[in-house]
Formats: structure tokens, C-alpha cells, sequence
């Protein structure tokens, strides 16, 4: 159940119904407990499995998380009113559980995508409550943490959450990248809380960040850890480059498009359970092609459309 993944690091991967149907959570070793790094979704397929852990009779001494997307703080909860378990969240991160906990980002999200044009979204469950709880410790940009035995830089990686952080550790050169590089996929850069942002912008600086701190083993939220890490970095930005280029060729056709059909135009048909995550890639995209002038949004009846911006003549260079 346990997979030793560096010296003093084990990998525990929690599977559950939904979503990406699992997510990676760390445990790392120090003298008085496991440093717990995130939990997996308020699932009871989830807490079976950390059930079967604790019955191990392993010792967890804090829980601490990278962001507050529900597959990664959803047993957090769990683990400081049910398990007595201290947990850490950052200070982004404790915003984020306050928006959640006295917004609607349900319906927020519903009228964002309808505004663009998208695929209704299925009404979700209300999973407000897991947000619903006071953290023990709050953490910063650049602080040092102590994970385990060993101290970790906080580094905020905003794009795909708001409230993103990865944890480096100078000595060894391991990093959490949480969700912000994946081995086999690109994370997703969507607007899940409602609020139309433009969070490629953000993503895109993280990225270029990631320069700055040479990495042996990069340890990711989802799927296999990532032994080249820059180069994989490099590829998720090429790709985003790649994308933007071709969204804003579509758009130099000058007819006016919600962010839907241009998703249509990018992607054609959409594998089932995939059309949101492929409607908040091209409507992200669409706002950061807009910050920099080459398109523009306007109102068209009920729904937003873009077109090409006065500055399309501009040479743009990507990323």
C-alpha cells in the first residue's frame, strides 16, 4: 500500500469514484510522526484506505497541503476532528476555504460557463463542509517548513489552483509539485470557483519560476513521479504555446465565437466527462489571449464572444 518513492518519503495513492479517480498523498518520516502531504476527497472509498494505514499503527504527526482543491484537502477534516491530527494550509489556501465555505461557487461556476456559452455543469453535491473547519497552522510564500525531518521551502505556484504551493527541499533537490506539473498530462487551467480570473497568466510565471530551483525527483499529486523535471516543465509550456497559437489563428478568421466554439474548433468531439476541462482550457486561454491584446470580449445577447484584438498585427512570442 505504501511505495517508497526517496529516502524517508512514501507514496500512498488514494483511489475513489469521480474526478481523476485517485490522487497521490506523501508521507514523510520524521522522529515524531509522518508529515502527511494532502488526503484525497471526502470519499468513503478514501477513508477506507487511510483506515487501513492508521491500522498499521503508523504514527501521523501534522497534515499538510499543497492547495484546497477537493481531492487534496477533502480528508483534512477528517484527520484534525476525527483522527487528532494538526493541519497546515496555507494562507491562500485559508482564503479559499472562507470563499467556499460563504459562496455559492456552484452556481457561480454554472453562470460563468453559461455566460461563454459552455455545457451546462451537473449541480454538484454540497461539499462546502469540508472547507468548514479553522486550520492549525498557517503557512506563506518562501517560508520553511518542517516536513518530516527535514525543512522544505513553500514556493506559491498560482495557475491551477489560486492558492497553489510546492514544497522544495534544497539538500536532496526533491520537490511536491502538487498539481502544478504532471508526468502524462497537462494540468488543467480552469476557473472551477466561478471567478473569471486569468490564471494562465499566473501559470505560465509559475512555470518560468521553476527555473530557479534544479529538482532530482519531482513528486506530483497525480500519476508517476517525474524524473526530468525541467524538461517536463519545458514541454508542458511548449504545449500551452502551441495551443494559443492555434486558438488565435481560429480567431483571425474575424467572426465572433463564444469560448465553446472555439473549444468545438480546437477540439472536435470531446470524449464523455472530459467536455469541462476542455471548455475552461480554451476559455482560459481565450482571457489571457485577451490581457495581451490580441483578442477581445464583448457581449452579445445573453453570452460573452470574443474576436481578434487591434493589436493582432503586434508579433507575439508565446509564453
Amino acid at each position: 500500500m505504501l511505495e517508497q518513492v526517496a529516502e524517508g518519503i512514501k507514496k500512498l495513492v488514494v483511489r475513489f469514484p469521480g474526478g481523476m479517480g485517485e490522487v497521490n498523498c506523501y508521507l514523510l518520516e520524521g522522529d515524531n510522526g509522518y508529515t502527511v502531504i494532502d488526503t484525497g476527497v471526502y470519499a468513503q472509498e478514501a477513508l477506507n484506505i487511510w483506515n487501513q494505514v492508521l491500522a498499521t499503527g503508523i504514527k501521523i504527526n501534522k497534515v499538510v497541503l499543497t492547495h484546497t482543491h477537493q481531492d487534496h484537502i477533502g480528508l483534512a477534516k477528517w484527520f484534525q476532528q476525527q483522527v487528532g491530527v494538526p493541519v497546515f494550509v496555507s494562507d491562500l489556501g485559508y482564503q479559499e476555504m472562507q470563499y467556499f465555505c460563504t459562496i455559492d461557487a456552484n452556481e457561480r461556476l454554472i453562470h460563468l460557463v453559461q455566460k461563454h456559452g459552455g455545457p451546462k455543469p451537473a449541480r454538484q453535491a454540497d461539499h462546502s463542509f469540508i472547507y468548514d473547519f479553522e486550520p492549525d497552522g498557517i503557512y506563506r510564500n518562501r517560508q520553511h517548513l518542517q516536513l518530516g525531518n527535514k525543512k522544505y521551502e513553500a514556493i506559491w505556484t498560482p495557475g491551477h489552483a489560486p492558492d497553489h504551493f510546492c514544497f522544495y527541499q534544497p539538500d536532496s533537490q526533491i520537490m511536491f509539485v502538487g498539481d502544478h506539473v504532471l508526468q502524462h498530462v497537462s494540468p488543467v487551467i480552469g476557473l472551477w470557483a466561478g471567478r473569471e480570473e486569468n490564471p494562465l497568466h499566473d501559470y505560465y510565471q509559475s512555470l518560468k519560476l521553476m527555473a530557479g530551483y534544479p529538482t532530482n525527483i519531482a513528486l506530483p499529486g497525480h500519476g508517476e513521479t517525474i524524473d526530468r523535471f525541467q524538461g517536463r516543465v519545458n514541454e508542458i509550456r511548449d504545449r500551452h504555446d502551441h495551443r494559443l497559437e492555434q486558438v488565435l489563428k481560429i480567431m483571425e478568421t474575424k467572426q465572433y465565437r463564444t469560448a465553446q466554439q472555439v473549444c468545438d474548433e480546437v477540439y472536435g468531439t470531446i470524449a464523455p466527462g472530459l467536455e469541462m476541462s476542455s471548455f475552461m482550457a480554451i476559455l482560459t486561454r481565450l482571457i489571457y489571449l485577451e490581457s495581451i491584446g490580441k483578442v477581445e470580449q464583448v457581449q452579445q445577447g445573453e453570452e460573452m464572444v470574443f474576436h481578434i484584438g487591434a493589436s493582432k498585427e503586434d508579433t507575439w512570442q508565446a509564453g
